[in-house]
C-alpha cells in the first residue's frame, strides 16, 4: 500500500524547500523579491560582484555571467505580463518544480534500474548515504572534459561532496536528454545556476527524498507505479491551489494548473479506460478473452431487439479496427495516470493479435496515446511517466528515437509573424497562400492558449502542408532586421503545429479527469471564451470538456469522465444533460457517496459514453448509501460487477429520463415510480412556489427575535396593509433553519417598518439597488416551507400568517390545499421525489414544485385532519421553551402539582423529580403520536401513489422532530427560567413574557398603600404591608408571588459571600413554587441532574452558575448561522472569577454598570478583603498545621481575586462614567461591542465570551 501521508508531507516540504534555496542563490546574485541589483563597480566583463551584505561580495563568473543574464531576461519578459514581485515568484516557482520533476524522475528511473548508467544518482545499492554517483563518478559513462575530470578529482579530495553532487546531478540530467528529452533539456541556463542541493545535509531535499518515502513506493517489481508520480504532482500543488482559493480575486492563467489538478485513484482510471477503451475493442471483437483481466469492466445489459441490430451494425465497424487504430486522448492528462493504464491496456490488445510487447511498445507511442496539458510541469511529468511505462515492456526504447505524442498547450504569442514571409520555399504561390492563411489561424487561436487550455477548438488543417511550408526556408534576397531568429521561429511553429494537429484530431477513445472549476472564479479572458464557446454548459469548467470531448471523438467512440455529479440532477446543468441524451449513449455510470472522494471538495461519479444516441439500456451502480471512503467504493463497485442483484445495481435508458421535470438522471426508478410523474399534476400547478425578500445585509436588517424589545414586533399580520398600519418595525421572518417538520424555526424577525421602506431604499455608491423584495403579494400569508440547504432528508413546515419569508425560506402557497400538500411533502413520497430533482445539499422553490401531486379527494380529509394534528403537536413541542415567542411557562412549573400526594403524604408535595416524570410522559405521548400520525400519512400517500411494493410507511425515531424529555436539558432550562423570573423577564403570576424592553416601573410597582393581590399559586387574596411590588396585568395589578430584582443585577460567587447572591435567589424562587418542604430534596434533584462537582447540593449548583450557565445560555440563545444572541450578559472579572454578575440586556440603562460596580464589586473587593483577613488571623492564632496551610491557601486565592476585581474596577469605571446608552433594535452584537467601548473610543473587555458574540469592529453600522 502505497504511504500516501509520507509522499504528501514530501512534497509540500520540498516544493517549499526548493524555492527557499533557489531565492537565496539568486539572491547570492543580486536578484531578490525587492528588485535586481546591479553589478558592483569593481566587476569585469569576466568577474561580476554584488553586494549581499556580508564582509565580501558575492562572486560570479564564467558560465554564470551568461546564466544570470539569462534569469534576469526571464524575469523581465515576465513582468510585462504583471508586476516584477508576480514575475520573480511565478519565476522561481517554475525552477523550483522544473528540478523537483527531475528529482523524482531520477529517483523513479534509478529504484527501477532504468538508467543507462545504471548506477544510482541520489541514492546508494548499499544504502550508505553518499549516492553511488559521488563514489564512483567516473563509472557513470558521461562525458567529462579533462578539465572537468580534474575538478572531479579535485572535489573529492577536499571532500566538497555537495558541489561534486551538484555538479555530477546536473551532468546526469544533461545526459539524458538524449533520452528523455521532453523532461530532461539541456540545463545550461538559469535554472542550472540556482540549482542548491545538497546530499549531506540530511534536512534536504535528497535525503528526505530518499528516506522519507518507501523505495517499494517507487520500485514496480514491488508493488510501487508510475502512480507515484501522479500523488507527488498533487501534494506538490497543494498549498498553490489553496492560496489560489483562498484570494478574493479571479484565477489568473498561472494558478489554473494548480487550482485544477486533481489526481485520479487508480481503480476509477481502470473503470474509466476498460468501459471505454477496452469495451471499444471486446465489442468489435467478441471472441476476445480480454474481459476477464478487466475488473470493473461492465457487461452490457440486456438489450431490445431492435437496439442489438443497431448495434450489430455499429460492431461491424469495430470489428474492422486494428489495435494502431485505437487512438486515445486525455486532454485534461495531469501527470498522465490515464495514459499509463490505457497503455497497459493497449499492450493487452497488441499482445492478443500477435504482436511481441517490444513492437507492441513502439507502436502504441506512435499511433495510439494522446495527452493535452495546460501545465508545462504536468507536461513533463505525463511524458516520463508514459516513456517510462514504454521502458516496462521494451528495454530498448530510450534511445532518443522514440517519442509520445504528449503536449502542454503552448501560446502561439511569442512568435514573430513577419518571419512568415521567410517560409515556403519550394511551394507553389496557392500552397504558400494556403499554409500561411492556415498558420496564421492557428496562431490566432493559439494567442493566450495558457489561459483556455484544451478546451481550445482548432479546425481540421493540412498539417503536411504546414510542415512542409514551415520547412522549406528561404531567406535570398530578403536580408532585413526581420530575418533575426527565423530558425528559431521555425522550431517553435513545428512545435505549434503538432500541437494544433493533436487538438484538431478525432479520436476513437476520449478519457480524462476534466477540472472542476466553477466559472465565477475564472478570469475574464476564459469566462468570455467559455460564454461564446460552450454557452449551454458554462456552469463549470467540467460541464464544458464534457462537450468539448464529445466534439473531439469520432462517432461510435466512446468517452469517459470523473466529474462532480451536479450535472445529473440540478437545472443549470439540464441543456448539458439534454445534450448528452440526444448525441451520446450512457454505458455505464457510478454515482458515488457525497464525501467519498477525499481528495475533491465535491460529490462525483465516473461514467463513459458511446458518442451517437441509441435507445440502449445502460448500467448504473449507486453507492450512495456506503459511507468510508473511495476504498469502500471500489469494494461496491467490484460486488455489483459480480453480482447485479445486490439492490444497488440498475438498468435504465436515458429515454426515461425525460418524463421526470428537469430531466434529472434518475437511473433507479422503477416503472411505477416513473409512471408517477406522467399521472400526477406538479405542485407548482397547485399551489405557488416561491422564493422570498433578499435584504442584501441581514446583519442590518434581520435580528433574532429575542434581541428587540418585544412591543416593536407584530406577530399576526394578515396582509402589508396591516403591517403598516401596525406602525411596528419588526415582523417574523422565515430564513429556513434546521431539519425540523411541522412547526417550528420561528426565531428571526426583519425590519419592514413602513412596507420595508428602509430594505426597498437600499442601495449601493452607486445608487443601484442592492435588496430584492420579491413575491410580495404572497407576505404575510400562511404558506408551506422547508429550508433551502439541508444535509439530509428535506422538512416541510406549516407557517401561519404574518411571516414574510427569505431567500433561503422558500415557500409555496395555496388556498384551498395547503394541508393536502404539507402533508405529501413530509411523506415518503415527497422525500423519494426530492432525492430526484434535489440530490444536492439545496432544494429550490422549482425542486419543490416539481413533485407530482396526485389529489384523492376521498382522501383529503383524513390527510388534512392528521397534518392540522401533526402541526399542532409540533407547535406544542416548539412553544414549551424559552425561545419561542409564544413560550409560556416552563413544564416543569406547569406540572409541579404531579404526583403531589404521592409520597404517603396527605399534605401536597411538590418535587420537580414528579414533575420531571409527568413531563417525560407527556414528551412520549406527543412523540409516539407524531409518528403514528407520520406513518399513517405515509400509508395514505403510498396508496394514493400505488407504490405498494417500492416503498414501506415505517418511520425512525431519529426522523420524528419533537423532542423527548432529557433530564439534563430540562432542569438547565428550568434554571433558565428561574433566572428569567429574577429578571422579570417572566413572572409565576403571568403566562409569557413580561419584561422585554419595557422600563422596569411600567410594569413593577412598589404600593404606597396596602392593596389586595392575588396570588397566582392557589393562595387566597392577601392584604399586603406597603412597598411590597406588585405586577401590573391585563386584570389589575397583583402582587408578585415571587418577586423581581429590582437593579437587574444578580451576582455570581464561588462561595456564598452575599445574601443575594444566585444561589439564594434559586432557593428562594424553588420554595415560591414547590414549597420550603421539598427544598432540600429539590436542589438534591437539580445537582445531581447538572453533574457538576461539588460536596453539597449547594455547590454542585454554584459551580454549574459560575462556570456553565453562561456557556449553555448562550448555546440556548443562538442560531445556526448567526450565531450567539445572549440576552442575560456575564460582567466576568477573569479567570479567577473575582467577579461575576448577571444582567439583563433588555432592563440596560445607562446607570446600569455604575450601580453594579458601586453596590456589587466594591462590596465584593470588601467582602475579599475581610477573608483575607480573617485568613490572616486564623493563620496568627491557630496551632493546627492543616488549618494553617488551608487558610494559607484560600488567603492566596482571595488575594488573586481581589488584585482580578481591582483591575477590573479600573476597566468598569471607565464604562460607568461614560453612562453609555444601548438600543437594542441594533441587536446584541452591536450592542455587545458598544457596551465595552468607553466615551473615549477605547474599548475595555468586561464581558464574557466577548470575541465570539460581538460583531467586529468593521461591521458596526
Amino acid at each position: 500500500m502505497m504511504n500516501k501521508t509520507a509522499i504528501k508531507n514530501f512534497a509540500i516540504w520540498a516544493r517549499n524547500k526548493l524555492i527557499a534555496d533557489i531565492c537565496y542563490r539568486a539572491g547570492l546574485m543580486g536578484i531578490t523579491e525587492k528588485g535586481i541589483a546591479d553589478p558592483l563597480p569593481q566587476s569585469t566583463l569576466d568577474a561580476k560582484f554584488y553586494d549581499i551584505g556580508a564582509t565580501e561580495p558575492y562572486l560570479v563568473a564564467g558560465e554564470a555571467i551568461k546564466q544570470r543574464r539569462q534569469l534576469v531576461e526571464v524575469i523581465r519578459d515576465k513582468e510585462k505580463d504583471s508586476d516584477y514581485r508576480t514575475a520573480y515568484q511565478y519565476v522561481m516557482e517554475e525552477v523550483a518544480y522544473t528540478w523537483f520533476n527531475r528529482l523524482i524522475a531520477v529517483r523513479f528511473m534509478e529504484v527501477n534500474d532504468y538508467l543507462p548508467s545504471r548506477l544510482r544518482v541520489l541514492s546508494s545499492e548499499s544504502g550508505k548515504v553518499e549516492p553511488d554517483l559521488v563514489t564512483t563518478p567516473f563509472d557513470a559513462e558521461l562525458p567529462f572534459t579533462a578539465e572537468e575530470e580534474a575538478q572531479i578529482i579535485q572535489w573529492k579530495q577536499d571532500n566538497k561532496l555537495d558541489e561534486l553532487f551538484r555538479f555530477l546531478f546536473i551532468k546526469q540530467c544533461n545526459a539524458l536528454n538524449e533520452i528523455l528529452p521532453g523532461l530532461f533539456e539541456k540545463t545550461t541556463d538559469y535554472t542550472e545556476v540556482l540549482l542548491n542541493l545538497s546530499v549531506v545535509d540530511q534536512e534536504g531535499v535528497v535525503y528526505k527524498l530518499t528516506h522519507d518515502i518507501p523505495e517499494s513506493d517507487f520500485n514496480i517489481e514491488q508493488g510501487g507505479q508510475v502512480e507515484i508520480i501522479g500523488w507527488l504532482y498533487q501534494y506538490y500543488n497543494t498549498e498553490p491551489k489553496a492560496a489560489a482559493f483562498a484570494k478574493n480575486g479571479k484565477i489568473t492563467k498561472e494558478e489554473i494548473p494548480a487550482v485544477t489538478q486533481l489526481f485520479t485513484p487508480d481503480w476509477i482510471v481502470r473503470y474509466m479506460v476498460e468501459n471505454s477503451l477496452g469495451r471499444l475493442w471486446v465489442e468489435g471483437h467478441p471472441d476476445s478473452d480480454l474481459r476477464k483481466n478487466w475488473k470493473y469492466y461492465l457487461d452490457e445489459a440486456p438489450q431490445e431487439p431492435e437496439v442489438q441490430a443497431k448495434l450489430a451494425e455499429i460492431r461491424k465497424e469495430y470489428a474492422a479496427l486494428s489495435p494502431e487504430d485505437l487512438t486515445l486522448i486525455d486532454p485534461c492528462m495531469g501527470s498522465g495516470h490515464i495514459l499509463v493504464y490505457a497503455f497497459d491496456v493497449l499492450m493487452q490488445i497488441y499482445e492478443s493479435v500477435g504482436y511481441s510487447q517490444r513492437d507492441a511498445a513502439k507502436s502504441i507511442l506512435e499511433h495510439n496515446l494522446y495527452g493535452l496539458d495546460i501545465d508545462d510541469r504536468a507536461y513533463q511529468l505525463a511524458y516520463f511517466a508514459v516513456m517510462m511505462k514504454a521502458r516496462q515492456y521494451n528495454r530498448r526504447i530510450l534511445n532518443g528515437e522514440n517519442t509520445c505524442h504528449v503536449y502542454a498547450i503552448q501560446e502561439s504569442n511569442p512568435i514573430n509573424r513577419a518571419h512568415l514571409k521567410f517560409f515556403g520555399a519550394g511551394l507553389s504561390d496557392l500552397e504558400k497562400n494556403t499554409a500561411k492563411m492556415q498558420l496564421e489561424g492557428l496562431l490566432d487561436i493559439l494567442t493566450d492558449a495558457k489561459e483556455y487550455g484544451s478546451i481550445l477548438n482548432v479546425p481540421e488543417y493540412n498539417w503536411a502542408l504546414l510542415r512542409r511550408f514551415v520547412d522549406g526556408i528561404d531567406m535570398e534576397g530578403q536580408i532585413s532586421f526581420d530575418d533575426t531568429g527565423v530558425e528559431k521561429a521555425a522550431k517553435e511553429l513545428q512545435k505549434l503545429i503538432d500541437l494544433g494537429e493533436a487538438m484538431a484530431r478525432k479520436y476513437w477513445v476520449a478519457v480524462t479527469n476534466p477540472p472542476y472549476a466553477g466559472m465565477s472564479k475564472m478570469n475574464a479572458k476564459l469566462n468570455s471564451f467559455v460564454q461564446d464557446n460552450y454557452a449551454d454548459y458554462k456552469s463549470d469548467m467540467f460541464s464544458a470538456f464534457v462537450v468539448k470531448c464529445s466534439t473531439m471523438t469520432r462517432t461510435n467512440g466512446y468517452c469517459a469522465f470523473l466529474t462532480p455529479y451536479v450535472w445529473m440532477f440540478i437545472q443549470s446543468y439540464e441543456k448539458m444533460r439534454k445534450y448528452l441524451y440526444a448525441n451520446t449513449t450512457i454505458e455505464a455510470l457510478i454515482q458515488f457517496e457525497y464525501s467519498a472522494f477525499e481528495e475533491a471538495t465535491v460529490p462525483i461519479c465516473t461514467f463513459a459514453f458511446r458518442k451517437g444516441y441509441i435507445p440502449k439500456k445502460g448500467c448504473y451502480l449507486r453507492l450512495t448509501d456506503f459511507r468510508g471512503g473511495m476504498e469502500i467504493q471500489r469494494k461496491k463497485t467490484l460486488e455489483a460487477i459480480n453480482n447485479h442483484s445486490c439492490g444497488y445495481y440498475f438498468e435504465q435508458c436515458s429515454d426515461n429520463f425525460a418524463k421526470i421535470p428537469g430531466s434529472p438522471v434518475a437511473y433507479w426508478l422503477s416503472d411505477r415510480f416513473l409512471k408517477m410523474f406522467e399521472e400526477g399534476i406538479p405542485l407548482g400547478k397547485m399551489a405557488d412556489s416561491k422564493q422570498g425578500l433578499a435584504t442584501a445585509d441581514n446583519n442590518r436588517f434581520v435580528r433574532v427575535w429575542n434581541e428587540v424589545e418585544k412591543d416593536r414586533i407584530y406577530f399576526d399580520a394578515k396582509d402589508i396593509q396591516e403591517s403598516v398600519a401596525s406602525r411596528k418595525k419588526w415582523f417574523p421572518y422565515n430564513k429556513g433553519g434546521e431539519y425540523r417538520k411541522w412547526y417550528g424555526n420561528n426565531e428571526y424577525i426583519v425590519n419592514w417598518e413602513n412596507d420595508g421602506f428602509e430594505i426597498r431604499h437600499f442601495v449601493d455608491e452607486k445608487g443601484k439597488l442592492r435588496s430584492r423584495p420579491q413575491n410580495t403579494a404572497f407576505y404575510f400569508k400562511p404558506s408551506g416551507s422547508w429550508s433551502d440547504i439541508t444535509s439530509g432528508t428535506n422538512a416541510f413546515r406549516y407557517k401561519p400568517e404574518g411571516n414574510l419569508f427569505d431567500i433561503t425560506g422558500m415557500s409555496f402557497f395555496s388556498t384551498d390545499r395547503l394541508y393536502y400538500l404539507i402533508g405529501l411533502c413530509n411523506t415518503k413520497i415527497g422525500t423519494e421525489v426530492l432525492k430526484i430533482v434535489a440530490p444536492t445539499i439545496h432544494c429550490q422553490c422549482g425542486d419543490v414544485a416539481n413533485i407530482p401531486v396526485i389529489y384523492d379527494k376521498n382522501k383529503a380529509d383524513v390527510v388534512n385532519a392528521l397534518v392540522d394534528e401533526n402541526i399542532s403537536l409540533s407547535k406544542d413541542d416548539w412553544d414549551v421553551f424559552e425561545t419561542s415567542w409564544d413560550f409560556k411557562k416552563h413544564p416543569l412549573v406547569k406540572l409541579r402539582m404531579a404526583g403531589a400526594y404521592s409520597w404517603g403524604n396527605n399534605a401536597p408535595a411538590m418535587r420537580i423529580e414528579s414533575a420531571y416524570k409527568a413531563w417525560e410522559e407527556t414528551c412520549e405521548g406527543r412523540f409516539q403520536k407524531l409518528k403514528a400520525n407520520e406513518e399513517e400519512l405515509n400509508r395514505i400517500f403510498i396508496d394514493i401513489y400505488g407504490l405498494q411494493d417500492e416503498l414501506t410507511p415505517e418511520v425512525e425515531d431519529k426522523d420524528v422532530t419533537v423532542r423527548k424529555a432529557d433530564l439534563q436539558r430540562d432542569i438547565k432550562s428550568l434554571l433558565s427560567y428561574a433566572v428569567g423570573c429574577m429578571f422579570g423577564r417572566y413572572s409565576l403570576d403571568v403566562p409569557g413574557l413580561v419584561l422585554a424592553g419595557q422600563p422596569f416601573e411600567e410594569k413593577f410597582v412598589h404600593a404606597s398603600n396596602a392593596v389586595t393581590g392575588t396570588g397566582v399559586l392557589g393562595a387566597p387574596g392577601l392584604l399586603r404591608a406597603p412597598g411590597a411590588l406588585y405586577l401590573r396585568t391585563e386584570d389589575g395589578v397583583k402582587q408578585c408571588t415571587f418577586a423581581p430584582d429590582v437593579d437587574n443585577v444578580i451576582p455570581i460567587t464561588d462561595e456564598e459571600y452575599l445574601e443575594d447572591d444566585i444561589i439564594a435567589r434559586l432557593c428562594d424562587w424553588l420554595k415560591v413554587v414547590y414549597g420550603a418542604d421539598t427544598l432540600e430534596a429539590n436542589l438534591d434533584y437539580i445537582a445531581k441532574a447538572l453533574g457538576n462537582k461539588g460536596s453539597t447540593s449547594r455547590e454542585v449548583i454554584r459551580n454549574y452558575f459560575v462556570n456553565d450557565f453562561f456557556k449553555d445560555h448562550c448555546q440556548t440563545y443562538s442560531v445556526t448561522g448567526s450565531g450567539k444572541r445572549p440576552i442575560y450578559w456575564l460582567f466576568d472579572s477573569g479567570k479567577q472569577n473575582g467577579f461575576k454578575a448577571l444582567v439583563y440586556l433588555h432592563r440596560y440603562t445607562p446607570d446600569t454598570i455604575g450601580t453594579l460596580r458601586v453596590d456589587y464589586l466594591h462590596k465584593m473587593q470588601r467582602v475579599y478583603e475581610s477573608e483575607i483577613n480573617r485568613m490572616q488571623d486564623m493563620m496568627d492564632h491557630t496551632t493546627n498545621a492543616r488549618e494553617a496551610a488551608a487558610a494559607s491557601k484560600r488567603k492566596d486565592k482571595l488575594t488573586k481575586q481581589l488584585k482580578e476585581c481591582r483591575d477590573y474596577d479600573e476597566k468598569i469605571s471607565h464604562l460607568a462614567l461614560s453612562r453609555i446608552a444601548l438600543d437594542l433594535d441594533d441587536g446584541v452584537k452591536v450592542n455587545y461591542r458598544k457596551l465595552q467601548t468607553a466615551a473615549d473610543g477605547k474599548f475595555y473587555e468586561v464581558l464574557a465570551d466577548s470575541k465570539n458574540i460581538m460583531v467586529k469592529e468593521k461591521n458596526i453600522k
